[in-house]
């Protein structure tokens, strides 16, 4: 056998999730996790709140607000990390009760750790809806689990950029990044529903999946002022989709390394024609992402 070959051999290995219980992989995966989140929490409190006065803790009702595509925003967090923190531990050998309990919840609780800091940021305040939201996006993994063993209804994302961001950059965003974070008028949530998974027996591809998408447009900012935050929001128009997607991690391969990478990039939608509904029209999309 080639070096080349062996290396490849114990790299497949390495990727490989565990049979049984993984003791030096579970430490590699909490204390990995600890040290990302730790590193994350004391990075956003020294690069981001410092540029905002701080404050008393309190709380705020933002729950009117961006059409609640904020909220769809942490839902797909949360649901994607509660994943991640599963597929993890699933890797290190750890049962299934536990993987639900320490690894499905990292989403909520890292997300519960970001809005206390939020509570102290005068910019912003504790929001319970944004709880709610968390509760929702680990409820939606957790249930399913559950309930069938299995993830037949992702939650996913899709991003393309608006007009929008140049009108308003210090609010939705100066660069792609910032765009992909802040403009929710280019962002789209999807339940992207898996139709072998609940159609076992018949010949449906095990990958083909249907996908049902909600976002939003005409959103400059919000402002201070309620009567002003309510008019921007009534220029908000809601879009509701229907299109096709691809569950990446149900394509079938024999290799660890693909099966990790699309595992990773399952979270987002993959574009496809899409029929658009909203109170003003109805339109069909060649290629929408």
């Amino acid at each position: 056998m080639s070096v080349s070959s062996f290396s490849q051999s114990k790299f497949n290995s390495f990727l490989t999730p565990s049979d049984t219980l993984n003791i030096s992989r579970r430490n590699l995966v909490v204390i990995s996790e600890a040290s990302l989140a730790s590193i994350s929490l004391i990075g956003l409190n020294q690069l981001w709140y410092s540029d905002y006065d701080r404050s008393k803790f309190h709380t705020v009702n933002d729950n009117d607000q961006w059409l609640q595509m904020d909220k769809m925003g942490h839902v797909f967090t949360s649901y994607q990390l509660g994943r991640v923190g599963s597929d993890v531990l699933n890797w290190s050998g750890v049962s299934k009760k536990d993987q639900l309990i320490y690894g499905a919840t990292l989403g909520f609780g890292f997300l519960t750790a970001v809005e206390v800091l939020d509570g102290y940021s005068q910019e912003w305040g504790f929001s319970w809806g944004d709880i709610g939201a968390n509760a929702a996006g680990t409820g939606l993994y957790i249930g399913q689990e559950l309930l069938w063993k299995e993830q037949r209804i992702d939650f996913k994302y899709s991003f393309h950029q608006t007009k929008y961001a140049f009108q308003s950059p210090n609010k939705l965003g100066e660069s792609l990044l910032e765009e992909s974070l802040k403009d929710y008028n280019g962002q789209t949530y999807w339940l992207s529903v898996n139709l072998h998974s609940f159609f076992k027996e018949s010949k449906i591809p095990k990958w083909f999946n249907v996908a049902l998408g909600y976002g939003a447009t005409g959103m400059l900012g919000i402002s201070e002022d309620t009567d002003s935050q309510l008019l921007i929001n009534n220029n908000g128009m809601r879009q509701f989709y229907l299109s096709f997607d691809v569950s990446l991690r149900r394509i079938k391969t024999n290799s660890p390394l693909l099966r990790s990478v699309f595992s990773i990039f399952d979270m987002i939608k993959i574009p496809f024609p899409a029929l658009e509904f909203s109170k003003k029209r109805s339109v069909f999309h060649l290629f929408y992402y």
